[in-house]
């Protein structure tokens, strides 16, 4: 993979390590306090196609009024906007040697615009650009989003890396002709699912030797 200058950048679990929370909250709100590492574990499973998927299951499978979860989700991100969930271990690092070879930060997530801006507010981070989903944009692993900003910003796709938590950030990067990485934190992941060429990476650091 040649060097890139320009990342467009997932948010939650890329950017900014919100699962540990999300999976918290809608565990307690499934069972009450003191969520067992099992329990735990369910919400995490789900959690991963999509918080919106995890609220869905979790509410059929343990009957569960779907609004005390959507609450339980929106108590949470009310909370960030004065106390947010912490940077993902490197993400300033990156965003600052990005910018030194000349390049942006751009962000391309589902969530909200008022919940992304105030939770980048929060930590301090002033992407370059940033699209979300629920303004009219076609979710992930549609490559919409991330044509967009190409087309916005006058990109040339060899100089440009997308980054993402999940499989489906990686098909939206290759469905816009794009290279991907994949941040996986444990290690845990089936590469043989993923498309050619995908960077697996184990830490927001290991891009630092993708950028000049």
């Amino acid at each position: 993979m040649s060097l890139m200058n320009t990342i467009i950048w997932d948010m939650g679990g890329t950017l900014v390590d919100t699962y540990p929370e999300v999976d918290r909250a809608l565990a307690r709100a499934v069972w009450g306090d003191g969520p067992t590492p099992e329990q735990l574990h369910e919400v995490s499973t789900l959690r991963s196609t999509s918080i919106a998927h995890a609220i869905d299951v979790l509410s059929n499978r343990h009957e569960v009024d779907r609004r005390v979860l959507d609450e339980a989700y929106s108590a949470l991100k009310h909370r960030w906007e004065s106390r947010p969930a912490p940077l993902m271990d490197g993400a300033v690092e990156v965003m600052a040697a990005v910018h030194a070879a000349g390049g942006l930060n751009l962000v391309a997530t589902h969530r909200d615009r008022t919940s992304a801006g105030a939770l980048l507010d929060g930590l301090g981070l002033h992407p370059d650009d940033l699209i979300c989903a629920p303004d009219g944009y076609p979710r992930k692993p549609d490559p919409t989003m991330f044509q967009l900003l190409m087309r916005r910003h006058r990109l040339r796709a060899a100089d440009v890396l997308c980054v993402g938590d999940r499989p489906i950030d990686v098909e939206a990067a290759e469905a816009a002709g794009l290279a991907g990485a994949l941040l996986v934190p444990e290690g845990d992941v089936r590469t043989q699912d993923l498309p050619k060429g995908c960077l697996v990476i184990s830490s927001l650091r290991d891009l630092l030797t993708q950028i000049g």
